[in-house]
């Protein structure tokens, strides 16, 4: 099975009714699918947080496995510090993690994107 996040822009609110809904679909017995979730306040800070840099950084851990952040930077010819700073991001809101070596993965095999115009 896919493992896939879920990012959007949206209120502190819509989470909640999104996690209300799926309570009462389990009280009641109905199947429910595990889906993950990952919700910015607005767009903005969604935008400030998924940099360009941080989405080819994402790509290419899916698509290389597990490294060093020393590898990662190398392979992609960017300053330590930098790609540091961006990994620290990226597992703070859960989009990459470390292996039990302490490499950074990236632990999805897909992340979709969805920015409602009224969340905008």
């Amino acid at each position: 099975m896919k493992k896939i996040i879920k990012i959007g822009a949206g209120t502190l609110n819509q989470s909640a009714t999104r996690f209300v809904d799926a309570w009462r679909k389990v009280e009641t017995g109905e199947s429910t699918e595990t889906q993950e979730y990952l919700t910015f306040d607005d767009l903005e800070t969604l935008l400030r947080v998924l940099t360009p840099a941080r989405w080819t950084l994402l790509r290419f851990l899916r698509r290389e496995g597990p490294m060093s952040i020393r590898a990662l930077s190398n392979a992609l010819r960017r300053d330590y510090k930098n790609v540091h700073t961006d990994v620290k991001e990226l597992r703070r809101v859960g989009l990459v993690t470390l292996t039990v070596d302490r490499r950074i993965m990236v632990p999805w095999d897909a992340v979709r994107v969805e920015v409602r115009l009224e969340a905008a």
